[in-house]
């Protein structure tokens, strides 16, 4: 027989290469079966195949007189998913997905392929890092098809959809990117799609190597993909015609095309009324800039403008800082680091090993330095607020952005004074205002600014005048519901 070729013109590996490679490993099981009437050759890999599914439901049809070819057998093995092929490559790929080949000689074609998947994933738990006090307590896990199932849910409608990939050389991660077809905008998806079949890279771990691969901008320190473990807010957000991709193996979903406001608006904000949503979200806000802000401000004013204290406040200062040896700069930059150091060790610690590392450490260290007068209790305060403000994030991933931003501030501060924050947020905005996410401005809707848009941006109105759908998506269904309608139907309630 003649070897199948590809399109270049290299050939197709046969059944013999194949099961020559897979023997170098010990799970890979191989052996004969003598049923009633025909012989036949069963292979997998033990480690992903279900045995009980292999014994209770396909061995009894095999060693039963009901078959005596693949197409009977087919019919009579009760599974769902059972293909018969030639193809060496599909056989490759299905027996490293879990499936049992079973063919009427050791190397002969065709072969069937059972589906017998072993299915190992912890059940669906409390978000950990999107904890919310009201609303659904869901998360997403490792599986994608678990995932998959949160979200078919919670949208319940046949214009989802689903389209599966793989990526990796060697991981071969499984890989969906969902949309709602309709509303979505085809050169979004085009783009998604695009770009991670374009993917050159050997091993897909977590859903973050995706965001980081297909970044508009791979330089940036922002984020440009928002990822949640939320299963609500990954259907709401599909509902707005925005796109999600789930990786098997994480339980994160990369959303996009985003904003930079969206990573500054946690979903439960919804779950509240309007008015103390848009009060937390603009708290939220401010802690933010305070974060980031708080200690350049502070070394700006002590090295270069001392005239900008008030005279009530600068005795303070003055009694603070005596007997510390070091300068506002060298100071702030030592409590930055001891904070992201607690912080560090704390997350690697088991939960309550570091929990407490947390609390001694920095009670212990914060009062040995400053009584050793390495510090003063002032900045000492500032830096602390600044880590308590800096917790209100979100997004974990844009939190980690605004604790490393706080440093260049810092060495500007030093440079210019109050002159070096300016420009160095003139840098970080000349950056914002270039940076996209999928092709679509990431700064909107502040630049390009969009009216609309700014509804549910540092304030979340209420519901009712949620009723078109984001501007910037360009969404092939731009109205969500009739305002005028549901005005009138209320004012007829009433």
């Amino acid at each position: 027989m003649n070897k199948k070729t590809y399109e270049d013109g290299k050939e197709k590996p046969s059944l013999t290469d194949i099961f020559s490679q897979f023997k170098m490993s010990s799970d890979f099981i191989q052996y004969e079966e003598d049923t009633n009437q025909v012989k036949c050759w069963i292979s997998y890999i033990r480690t992903l195949v279900d045995v009980q599914t292999l014994q209770q439901t396909i061995l009894p049809v095999l060693k039963s007189d009901k078959w005596k070819t693949l197409e009977e057998l087919k019919r009579g093995i009760p599974i769902e998913n059972i293909i018969i092929t030639i193809d060496t490559d599909v056989i490759r790929e299905k027996l490293l997905d879990g499936f049992i080949l079973i063919s009427l000689s050791r190397y002969g074609l065709p072969s069937a392929l059972i589906k017998a998947t072993i299915n190992k994933a912890r059940d669906v738990s409390l978000p950990e890092v999107e904890f919310s006090v009201v609303g659904p307590k869901e998360a997403f896990v490792e599986s994608i098809e678990s995932n998959i199932n949160l979200i078919r849910k919670r949208i319940i409608s046949d214009k989802l959809r689903i389209v599966e990939l793989k990526v990796g050389d060697l991981s071969s991660t499984k890989l969906a990117v969902l949309y709602i077809e309709g509303i979505c905008d085809e050169q979004n998806v085009q783009t998604v799609i695009q770009r991670i079949e374009d993917i050159q890279f050997d091993q897909i771990s977590d859903s973050s190597f995706i965001s980081q691969i297909i970044a508009d901008k791979t330089t940036s320190p922002f984020p440009q993909l928002l990822d949640t473990e939320r299963p609500d807010r990954v259907s709401s957000i599909l509902a707005e015609g925005k796109i999600g991709i789930i990786v098997d193996g994480s339980p994160h979903v990369l959303i996009g095309p985003t904003t930079l406001v969206e990573f500054f608006s946690a979903f439960d904000d919804y779950f509240y009324n309007w008015i103390a949503a848009s009060f937390i979200r603009l708290i939220r806000l401010f802690a933010v800039s305070f974060s980031l802000l708080i200690t350049p401000i502070y070394v700006a004013v002590l090295t270069y403008h001392y005239e900008l204290i008030p005279s009530d406040l600068l005795g303070t200062l003055v009694s603070s800082r005596r007997g510390v040896p070091l300068p506002p700069i060298l100071e702030a930059i030592f409590l930055e680091l001891v904070i992201e150091l607690l912080r560090e060790a704390g997350a690697r610690l088991p939960t309550k090993v570091g929990q407490t590392i947390g609390i001694v450490g920095g009670i212990v260290l914060g009062t040995a330095s400053v009584e050793a007068g390495l510090t003063s209790n002032i900045l000492l305060i500032f830096v602390a607020l600044a880590a308590l403000a800096s917790f209100t994030t979100p997004i974990y991933a844009m939190g980690n952005t605004i604790r490393m931003l706080r440093f260049p501030y810092i060495l500007f501060a030093q440079w210019l004074g109050l002159l070096g924050v300016v420009l160095c947020f003139c840098f970080m905005l000349a950056h914002l205002l270039m940076l996209t996410s999928l092709g679509r401005p990431f700064l909107e809707p502040i630049y390009p600014p969009r009216t609309i848009d700014m509804k549910d941006a540092f304030i979340r109105l209420p519901f009712s005048f949620m009723s078109k759908r984001p501007q910037q998506l360009r969404t092939k269904k731009t109205t969500r519901f009739s305002s005028i309608k549901s005005k009138k139907n209320k004012d007829i309630d009433e």
